[in-house]
């Protein structure tokens, strides 16, 4: 029996990782359609850095629930055309956005976001799991997490730049519009390439291959302390990331005394720092034993780095450029987190279980933002430093108590071979 690298030509491959790649990107870049502009929207609407936070949690909630339920509908009728409808209520996200009169439309610019955001994991993860072939598996989990990075780093310096152009936050949202119809147009245009009805799964046609088995219920995967465990590694992780990206500029104004026009570029260079990490990442995960290892290492890195940041005994300049730093530990540790989760799933149940586990993700966005938020206006900047170095180490803790027990399945599946 040939392997799937030997049937799928690369060229086809790489189409389908550009695409996806696009499609994560967008995401990411939506995450930010309102932080950059916090301090505008503070200017126009009078509101408190908590309340920006329940907008932040209002996308997240929105997308959390939306997640874990898309994964099943997702194995139920496809990807693709989910992929579809999700891009549109991003437009009608910016849309709602960019002509709010006050804060009730922000929550509706929030809330249709946070719909559109919602599949997107399960979407993705399906299509490059059916028509990627195993080879290049841990080169795509890489590109997939370096698009949705340089998502997250493009959108702070669309909006802010587009801003500061036109003298507009609302044309720079708008904007945000017009750039989700025309990845529509892509996604369309090579729509073939992201059919995931023609594609198929490795290791299930494996299964399918042996003995007969019985066919389980489709919530069956949810008794798996794996899943849950990744969940948690996500909700960990995630409310560090919710800290840099909401908060990270305001505090070191506060901290450091810098210009917000510089401090606004932290979260890019978090995120493209984040992103050189996940290159070589992909390399490492493809090629290491123990993923939780590399997960380990690498966000104590990140953490400590954090923890220098917060302490204050840096210089303003070289504060900011140590907390951009600390992305690239992330990103180092983002291919093996995907990988980790694709061996913690069950075969048949790859779209429900990373729809529940990337809503640990949304959760951790939702609980985060209004709790850093309010720390800043309690006069603790340091907080949001300190809080992401104690909850990236909450994460290693998750993701290590995974990694045991995926041990554990491949010892138990070789005894009994």
């Amino acid at each position: 029996m040939s392997s799937p690298a030997a049937v799928v030509p690369w060229r086809q491959d790489a189409r389908t990782i550009g695409l996806i790649g696009l499609a994560h990107a967008s995401s990411h870049f939506f995450h930010l359609m309102l932080p950059p502009l916090f301090p505008l929207f503070i200017r126009d609407f009078g509101v408190s850095y908590a309340e920006l936070g329940l907008l932040v949690t209002t996308f997240f909630v929105i997308s959390g629930i939306g997640q874990a339920l898309s994964g099943f509908l997702v194995d139920r009728v496809g990807a693709r055309p989910i992929l579809f409808l999700a891009l549109g209520c991003f437009a009608l996200g910016a849309v709602a956005t960019a002509t709010a009169a006050g804060y009730p439309g922000l929550v509706l610019g929030a809330a249709l976001a946070g719909l559109g955001n919602a599949p997107f994991h399960p979407v993705d993860f399906t299509i490059l799991n059916k028509r990627v072939s195993q080879a290049r598996l841990g080169h795509a989990f890489s590109a997939h997490g370096i698009s949705g990075n340089l998502g997250w780093a493009f959108a702070p310096v669309f909006l802010t730049g587009l801003t500061a152009a036109t003298g507009s936050w609302r044309i720079a949202a708008g904007s945000m519009a017009a750039y989700a119809v025309l990845v529509i147009g892509i996604m369309w245009w090579n729509r073939d390439a992201l059919d995931d009805r023609a594609g198929a799964w490795a290791h299930e046609s494996a299964v399918r291959s042996g003995p007969a088995v019985a066919k389980e219920h489709p919530m069956a995967f949810l008794q798996l302390p794996s899943v849950w465990l990744c969940f948690s590694f996500f909700f960990f992780s995630t409310c560090a990331l919710s800290a840099i990206q909401s908060f990270a500029s305001p505090a070191l104004k506060d901290m450091y005394g810098l210009p917000i026009e510089a401090t606004a570029f932290v979260v890019t260079g978090y995120m493209l720092f984040g992103a050189a990490g996940m290159v070589v990442g992909g390399f490492m995960a493809n090629r290491a034993e123990r993923l939780e290892k590399i997960i380990g290492i690498c966000l104590l890195a990140s953490a400590a780095l954090l923890c220098f940041v917060a302490s204050g005994v840096l210089p303003g300049i070289v504060a900011a450029s140590v907390a951009a730093i600390a992305g690239f530990g992330t990103g180092l540790a983002g291919p093996s987190r995907d990988m980790l989760i694709k061996q913690a799933a069950p075969p048949g149940a790859t779209g429900r279980v990373y729809g529940t586990v990337y809503s640990g993700l949304d959760l951790g966005f939702a609980m985060a933002s209004p709790i850093f938020g309010a720390l800043l206006d309690r006069g603790m900047p340091e907080g949001v430093f300190y809080g992401s170095a104690l909850t990236l180490a909450m994460g290693v803790l998750a993701a290590s108590l995974v990694g045991v027990g995926v041990a554990q399945r491949r010892g138990a599946l070789k005894v009994a071979a």
